[in-house]
């Protein structure tokens, strides 16, 4: 395997600018699909597309598969409906749909007119009905199907008649007279029972299979909770219409990651690296600015209405980072946990409740263990010369501490689960929206607090 690295790329790049075809050819032809992709995202447009011409139509198609969606887009762009279309017929149906949905209307209608194999053209037809984030957007029509009444014989015969086309064989699929999902034929009954009569008497009855509405999500749970490489998918009367792979669903899995992971950064849009400093500006901007408003809202409570706190015991300054960064380190914690519990399956939202109640002993146990560690170290080193009122702001701070650690646990919790009842993606919870929303909750409970216990100041002054 070849090492790409800045010589190799350089070296590429100067028979490219030569338009020496055979020799860019040579330093290429035996390099993985992936490793072509991983090559042609440090080209340029231009460079990328003079390299794919180079390819044969099935390679270049694997390329353009494994090519991150930005860079395929800006390559798909370029190139003619004709030459897409000869690659789309390369590739397994579901992969082609991938690729065919990130153009326009305009465009899919005339490569598909463009695609010579009909069968491969009504594939991809069919199976844009479905949406994107369901079982039927993600499944392959390119399967191995058998009749259950067919004898071990007739079905070896028609199983390699139908794997000649086949790239991988996970599972042979086994119908009705009416198309009708019935069982999984194992290959290895071929072995153990080679006089069989009929399919039906030896297959494994009842297989897991999801609906082409199913969301994606779901089958992906599915697949981690059975430990399957393949699962069937049907219609809404039980007829086989496909399969879902695992490497479908791992693909799947990473973009939805991708998705939490940036939405969790307070990143509104997908976004990479590579993207233009006006499309960063524009998924980083909308967050700021609710934090921005946090931060306005915190300077107005730090105010102090008719009564200006911070100058009756300025030592309270000194805590305000505490009560802030604490409550939102534990409201992102909080909601990390439920967002986490949602997406694998390990939350019910008919156990909410349960959670919630379980969430406030934590809680508890947390606050009391945080506020007695603060309120020693207030004994230890006080914050203000006047023991009067170091030792209010020392049972301000503790007691302000303790129902801030209560509130951003609860609340923490809270959200992400009412976001999924909404049927939004409960990620947005763990970003700055609960971290600011705890900020500011926090600061109105350390200002509350401390007011009313200034009340008390002068009596014991």
């Amino acid at each position: 395997m070849k090492e790409i690295n800045e010589d190799f790329i350089k070296q590429l790049q100067q028979l490219i600018e030569a338009n020496d075809e055979a020799q860019a050819l040579a330093l290429i032809r035996d390099m993985h699909p992936a490793d072509i992709a991983e090559l042609v995202s440090d080209l340029d447009t231009k460079e990328a597309l003079f390299l794919l011409k180079l390819l044969d139509d099935e390679t270049a198609a694997d390329v353009l598969i494994e090519l991150d969606e930005d860079q395929r887009h800006d390559l798909l762009d370029e190139m003619p409906n004709e030459a897409i279309a000869r690659q789309l017929e390369m590739m397994d149906a579901n992969d082609a749909v991938d690729v065919i949905q990130e153009l326009d209307k305009e465009d899919r209608d005339d490569i598909i007119k463009h695609i010579d194999d009909v069968e491969q053209a009504g594939d991809i037809v069919d199976l844009l009905q479905y949406g994107e984030d369901t079982a039927g957007g993600h499944m392959s029509t390119e399967m191995i199907v058998v009749n259950e009444n067919l004898s071990m014989p007739d079905c070896i015969k028609a199983m390699r008649a139908q794997a000649e086309d086949m790239d991988e064989i996970y599972n042979v699929y086994v119908v009705d007279d009416d198309n009708r999902l019935k069982g999984i034929f194992p290959l290895k009954k071929t072995i153990t029972n080679p006089s069989a009569s009929k399919i039906k008497h030896v297959m494994e009855p009842d297989p897991i299979s999801v609906r082409t509405d199913t969301p994606i999500d779901d089958v992906a749970l599915d697949f981690e909770k059975y430990d399957l490489v393949a699962m069937p998918v049907v219609d809404s009367i039980g007829r086989l219409v496909g399969r879902i792979t695992v490497d479908d669903i791992m693909d799947e899995v990473r973009e939805q990651s991708e998705r939490d992971y940036q939405l969790a950064s307070g990143l509104s849009g997908d976004v990479e690296t590579d993207d233009s400093i006006w499309r960063q500006v524009t998924a980083r901007l909308p967050w700021l600015m609710i934090g921005l408003v946090g931060g306005i809202l915190n300077a107005l409570i730090l105010d102090g209405g008719d009564t200006n706190l911070l100058q009756i015991l300025p030592g309270m300054a000194l805590f305000i980072p505490l009560i802030g960064g604490t409550g939102g380190n534990v409201g992102t914690q909080s909601s990390a946990i439920v967002v986490q519990g949602l997406a694998n399956g390990s939350l019910d939202l008919k156990h909410a409740g349960k959670h919630l109640l379980k969430e406030v002993w934590v809680a508890t146990l947390n606050a009391i263990i945080i506020s007695a560690i603060v309120f020693a170290y207030n004994s230890i080193f006080p914050a203000d010369d006047n023991p009067s009122k170091a030792h209010i702001t020392s049972i301000a701070v503790t007691t302000s501490l303790f129902c801030v650690i209560l509130f951003a646990s609860v609340f923490g919790s809270f959200v992400p689960i009412m976001l999924e009842k909404l049927k939004i993606d409960p990620a947005i919870a763990t970003g700055p929206f609960v971290t600011v929303t705890n900020d500011i909750v926090g600061m109105i409970i350390y200002m509350s607090i401390s007011s009313w216990l200034i009340g008390f100041l002068p009596t014991i002054m």
